[in-house]
């Protein structure tokens, strides 16, 4: 695996964690819902699991925020190995027919990824991602309110090989969904 190409998938991972898209032309409550869910502070580790940097730990912490008036999510945050920190943002809503579109980093153009499809399920995305002749997926399942679980594949052949995964817990302590009346 490239060093571009392990960027690129490493970017992909922690943006498209944070953002939900649907093939419909218009978000139903349950996509309002999720997005709403991962809104906040979120930290966490994460591995390479797959190529070349296998065994690669690092750390996280995230922003998630709900553009006003829109359906959507925009990211804002990090990650760090060792001594080094790669800023990463992402930015992905509703658009027409298609579902929702979006970047991360400064999309396919530059050294990001763009988001060209995907769906929004009460616990989970899944998001099909592009650069190049890179294809992929991430899922991004919150297991509980407070708990979400990240695994970025990347389309080899026929197959889709798993290439990181992280697990992130809010940082927050913002109560969420059924929980909020618990705190």
């Amino acid at each position: 695996m490239t060093n571009r190409l392990s960027k690129t998938i490493f970017t992909a991972l922690f943006a498209a964690g944070f953002i939900g898209m649907t093939a419909a032309a218009s978000a139903s409550e349950a996509d309002r819902r999720f997005f709403d869910s991962v809104s906040g502070q979120w930290s966490g580790p994460g591995e390479i699991v797959a190529g070349k940097y296998a065994g690669t730990k690092f750390m996280c912490n995230f922003t998630g925020s709900t553009p006003e008036g829109k359906v959507g999510m925009s990211l804002d945050g990090g990650c760090r190995v060792g001594l080094f920190t790669q800023r990463m943002s992402a930015n992905i809503e509703q658009h027409g027919r298609s579902g929702y579109r979006g970047t991360f980093m400064d999309g396919s153009q530059g050294e990001g990824l763009d988001v060209v499809s995907g769906q929004v399920t009460r616990e989970q995305v899944i998001f099909a991602i592009n650069r190049n002749a890179l294809n992929g997926a991430m899922q991004a399942r919150l297991s509980d309110p407070n708990t979400m679980q990240v695994t970025v594949s990347v389309r080899v052949d026929d197959t889709m090989v798993p290439v990181i995964g992280v697990n992130l817990k809010r940082a927050d302590g913002r109560a969420v969904g059924s929980t909020a009346q618990n705190y």
